[in-house]
Parts: C-alpha cells; structure tokens; sequence
C-alpha cells in the first residue's frame, strides 16, 4: 500500500468523523456518483454532476494527491525563487483568477470546498496557481523576474513528443495518435486520468493532475469524436498577462467544442500566449486531422485527411519560429530537433503501416539522431536526462527529468471513449529516487520530492469504469 493511499484512507476516517460531528450520516448524495480506483501506477477518477459538484469531488477524493502537488510545487518555487508560496498564491490571483471563466471558476471553488470536507484548508488562488503553474513559471515570471531582483529563470524546457496520423499513413486508413510527457521528476505528478462528465457540454477522458481542471499535460478524448494532445512550442518568449490563462481555454474548448474548428476558435479567443503550444487534433468523424500552433500574435492552423502532423517543441510556422521563439531550428544537438528528425524518419519508414503497436513503440524509442545510434538520454523520443552526461540545450547533467508516462489511440478506442496509457516511462525504464540523488549529491534539494517510478504495464481506461 502506497504512502499516498495510507493518507487517502486516513482523509477518508477524518470525512466520515467529521460528518458525524455534524449529524450527517452519509455523504452527499452527488459524492455517490463519484469514484476513484488505482491500477498500473495510475489513478483514475471519475466526476460527474454540475460544476460545484464536480470539484467537490475531485478534492474530496484527491485530497492526498492534492496536498502532494502543493508540496512539490511550493518547494520548487521557494528553492528556485527565495520568494514565500504566499506571494505565488497572490500573483495567480492577481494575474490569472479575475480572468477565468464563471463555470471553471465554479469548479474549483468545489475543489476547495472538497479539500476542506476532507480536513484540507486551501483557496480559490493557490488552486488557480496549481492550475496554471506552467504558464506562470514559463512564461509569466521570465516578464517580472528581473523587476524582483531574482535571476533564476524557469522557462519550460523542451519536452514531449507527439505523433498524429490518418489516411495512407495508418494501416486502417484511420487516426492513430501518440503522445508522451516530458517533465521536471519533482514537479507535480500527471498519474491521473480524468473522467468527467458535465451537465453541459461534452464527456471528457484525459490525463491530469490531481487538483487541475484542465490536462496539464494535454492528452484527451471526447464524446463528441475529437481526440487531442500538444507539445510545448520551445523558446517562446512571448507573455501578455491581460489575457484569459490557457488552463481556462482548453478546459472550454474541450468541453464545448464539437469540432476541430470549433475548437481551435475557442483557445484563441483571449489568447495569453502562456503554455504556447502546437497542438495536434483528429476527428474521428471526419478522419481528419489537424496541427494548431499557438503562438501569441502567431497563429498557424493545418488541417488534412491524408498524411501526419509531429511534435517535438519545435515551430513548424515560419514567422512563429522567427517572431516569437528563440530557436535555432538546425541544431541537432538540441534536443526538439534531433525528435524532430527522428520522427521525421519513423514517419517515412512506416508509412501506411501505423497502428496502436507502432506508436507505442515510437514513443518509446531511443535512437539518437545526432549520434546516429540507439542511446537513451535527452535528445531521444523517449527522453531520459537524468542519465545523460553531456546534454546540449537548456538542461544541465544528470537533471532529474525525463519521460513520464506513453499514451496512444486508434479511432476504434476514441469512439468508444478509451485510451492505452503506461505509467513511469513510456520504454518502461525504472527510476530508483534515493539511487539517483546518492548518485548525484548537487540536487540535495529535491531529498523527498523525487518519487520512484517503476516498471510498468500498459493499460486500458474507458469513460464510465468502475475499477
């Protein structure tokens, strides 16, 4: 039984004694239609209901996860910074709160009022700041660092790696979408994958983190046929903080939007440029496919029905690449461009062939395309940095990141709300934490922040499972 379990069933006995302090004999009645189960590193949740009755569940029910996120992200920050949560807590408000709409607001008031049945105090803020915690360490804070007299800079790094395709790419003829999450190990963790079905608007299947409204990591179904996933556009620079937070827009258009077109108009509407992304979309009712980069004055859109779209932080859009980002796009030292060359020439290799199979195996690859040869490290699909010596880029030796997880859909699963997912890396690779920081004395910091993550098996989830 898990650290994180053993909490889980103590924040449970706390509920249920302090229902009973208040004569309550049983939970609300919408807490019934709510349900949690662990399976293969994995914790799958289930919500349902309007949006106060929503969030009241997800933080009931992840209280433990909740309180772990927080812990991990007022850590990084506080080490990073020098600067107190509280200060962090007050900007999300000032910053991104009074800009989110009336609905995701709702949800996560339910949150905090779900964390507080479960002897949890939080606020409406430091939930906004869990929310939007890439946007305002990426792209918000490198605009204000400076005026604080602080210099550590945290813009995102190049991470994940994603794959789309349909017609005479597929060996169906049929979308087939893969996508992996490359992240800091000590950031918040992205094991959950969300279930939700509102009153209004779409049901939604995604991978999350406990605590978020949103993706996160960006990886999701819905009802309405539309399959999604993005990769982070990398070197971007620019921010404006008058804009709607881009954890609010994906959760809008996710969960309203009914075609890709439709989906697209609503992340632009009040564009931040924060989380800047190349999103990678598939209709399964159409069989197309489409690739919506992001920027902030930069907007390219694609669509077709034969042929792929890739992600590898890299700008595909000329003026994007040369406006908004910083990125030499020749570099093959760098990461983003050798995944970017890599997926190129997997692409090529198994044209009309790509299946479920196939993209598992492309989001676990490892050959490396500057050294011409199969070698784990950084600059592979399946990332792992923290064994890797010599990178090149924005990363430092050893640094604890790397592939967290592989997930991949075919049209027949999307149709019936379902996904393949695996847990710890996308190659099954093991991470030993107390190993790697023996190994590695210079991240003292992170001594009780880097959990384990073992070799796992690739699962299946469907909207609506019970366990």
């Amino acid at each position: 039984m898990s650290k994180l379990t053993i909490i889980f069933l103590c924040s449970l006995l706390f509920w249920a004694a302090s229902l009973r302090s208040q004569n309550v004999t049983e939970p609300p009645g919408f807490i019934k239609k709510a349900n949690r189960h662990e399976k293969n590193g994995w914790i799958f949740l289930h919500i349902e209901g309007s949006p106060r009755e929503r969030g009241f569940q997800h933080g009931a029910l992840m209280a433990p996860e909740i309180m772990e996120n927080l812990r991990l992200l007022r850590a990084r920050w506080e080490h990073q910074t020098a600067l107190d949560w509280s200060w962090y807590v007050q900007k999300a408000g000032e910053v991104l709160a009074t800009k989110v709409d009336a609905e995701n607001l709702e949800e996560l008031d339910g949150i905090v009022e779900g964390l507080k049945s479960a002897g949890v105090n939080t606020s409406r803020n430091e939930m906004v700041g869990l929310n939007g915690y890439a946007e305002l360490l990426g792209y918000w804070w490198p605009t204000v660092k400076d005026s604080v007299r602080v210099h550590y800079n945290m813009q995102p790094k190049e991470s994940c790696s994603s794959f789309i395709a349909t017609g005479n790419m597929t060996a169906d003829g049929k979308i087939v979408l893969g996508h992996n999450t490359m992240d800091l190990y000590h950031n918040p963790l992205c094991n959950i994958i969300l279930d939700i079905l509102p009153e209004k608007g779409h049901r939604i299947l995604m991978q999350s983190v406990a605590g978020c409204i949103h993706s996160e990591t960006d990886f999701f179904i819905t009802d309405a046929g539309l399959v999604g996933s993005e990769t982070t556009i990398g070197d971007f620079f620019p921010f404006d903080p008058k804009g709607v937070p881009e954890f609010s827009r994906m959760r809008r258009a996710t969960q309203d939007a009914s075609t890709i077109e439709q989906w697209c108009e609503i992340m632009k509407r009040g564009n931040n440029g924060g989380y800047a992304n190349a999103w990678l979309l598939g209709d399964i009712n159409t069989n197309e496919i489409a690739r919506l980069e992001l920027g902030l004055k930069q907007v390219a859109f694609e669509k077709k029905k034969e042929g792929y779209f890739i992600g590898s932080n890299v700008a595909e859009n000329l003026k994007l690449l040369r406006f908004e980002t910083k990125k030499d796009e020749t570099n093959i030292k760098y990461s983003s461009i050798a995944r970017r060359v890599r997926w190129k020439e997997l692409m090529k290799k198994y044209e009309g062939k790509i299946n479920l199979k196939l993209a598992r195996r492309f989001e676990a690859d490892h050959y490396d395309t500057y050294l011409k040869k199969k070698n784990p490290g950084g600059r592979t699909l399946c990332g792992h940095w923290e064994i890797d010596a010599q990178p090149f880029g924005p990363s430092i030796p050893y640094s604890p990141e790397g592939t967290l997880d592989g997930k991949v859909v075919d049209a027949a699963m999307a149709k019936n709300i379902s996904f393949s997912a695996r847990w710890g890396s996308a190659c099954g690779r093991t991470f030993d934490g107390a190993k790697f920081l023996k190994e590695h004395p210079q991240y003292y910091w992170l001594e009780g922040m880097l959990a384990d993550r073992p070799r796992q098996s690739w699962t299946t989830f469907t909207a609506g499972e019970k366990e």
